[in-house]
């Protein structure tokens, strides 16, 4: 174009259109008239000025392929810790199917009694307090956990909730020397006080000392006033021996509790009563008595052979 009046014109009109359009930019901001026609070049130049970039500024491409190589480091460190997690997790798949177990079981024998239950895992054993057998959960007063609430598993009673914290509590387990729960035996109804021995059998003191009782009779809750700090019908244990009756007021029986209490890992807070006592119904299937075959032999008398060892059907014609 040659230096005109005309051309010189032209510029000058355009700086201006340009600087208007600029000036528009400035103050529309996210709402610009022109944002559009921004998007639409930088999709149809966007990739060309890459191109161009990365054939015509080497300096430019090296320090990135330093930085995509720190990425790459990064990303590689994420990747074995992901692996590591995983290989953790895939380690932990028994521990995983153990606890799903113990809460199908634990939440069976809720619906079998009625029970409302809060879900809890142990956290820790002991107390600060001294060497009683007590456990810690991770539920507490935030979770509707209150003191004098019955605590059980899977297998029966664990204990009760004796101190309370916004999010845990701590748990006396039935095994220890200062729990004392009220019991029904199975069938018979006869009432009696369980008292924890530590690792040992639980020791039950019925109340009638003439009452029929022998080993294999099971032991439920008898449950308490406002049932705290026990419910009805949690399963407590199995009579393993019964002390010969002396004549006295009552009668001091053995039991096997269900629970172990040397590996308790989810257990459940009862935080509703049920409505009616459950009675025996929440009491484990009995084992049934497997049959002894036996084996019957017959034996078969054989004829005797001859002395010269032919049949008779064998003797030479003469």
């Amino acid at each position: 174009m040659r230096d005109t009046k005309e051309s010189r014109l032209l510029l000058v009109l355009l700086i201006a259109i340009a600087f208007a359009l600029i000036t528009v930019d400035i103050r529309g901001g996210e709402d610009s008239p022109v944002d559009g026609a921004r998007h639409a070049a930088a999709t149809v130049f966007g990739p060309i000025e890459n191109g161009v970039s990365a054939a015509v500024d080497p300096v430019g491409n090296a320090v990135a392929a330093i930085r995509d190589s720190g990425r790459r480091h990064d990303r590689l460190a994420e990747l074995e810790k992901e692996n590591a997690a995983l290989k953790a997790k895939l380690g932990s798949d028994d521990r995983g199917r153990s606890r799903l177990k113990q809460l199908d079981s634990m939440l069976k024998i809720a619906g079998k009694g009625q029970y409302g239950i809060k879900g809890a895992q142990v956290i820790a054993i002991g107390a600060a307090q001294g060497f009683s057998w007590t456990i810690t959960i991770d539920v507490g007063a935030n979770d509707g956990i209150k003191r004098d609430m019955t605590v059980l598993n899977g297998d029966g009673l664990v204990g009760r909730v004796t101190t309370v914290g916004p999010e845990t509590a701590t748990v006396l387990l039935a095994s220890d020397p200062d729990f004392t729960v009220g019991t029904r035996l199975e069938g018979s109804d006869e009432l009696g006080f369980a008292s924890g021995q530590g690792d040992r059998p639980l020791r039950v003191e019925l109340l009638n000392g003439k009452a029929e009782v022998k080993k294999g009779d099971r032991l439920v809750t008898f449950g308490s006033q406002a049932d705290k700090p026990f419910v009805p019908g949690v399963p407590v244990g199995v009579v393993s021996r019964v002390d010969p009756s002396g004549g006295g007021l009552t009668r001091t029986l053995y039991v096997t509790p269900y629970v172990g209490f040397t590996k308790l890992d989810i257990v459940g807070v009862v935080v509703q009563a049920p409505r009616k006592d459950p009675r025996d119904t929440v009491l484990p299937a009995e084992p049934r008595p497997v049959p002894t075959p036996t084996v019957t032999v017959t034996v078969t008398p054989s004829a005797e052979a001859p002395a010269d060892g032919q049949y008779p059907s064998e003797q030479p014609e003469q």
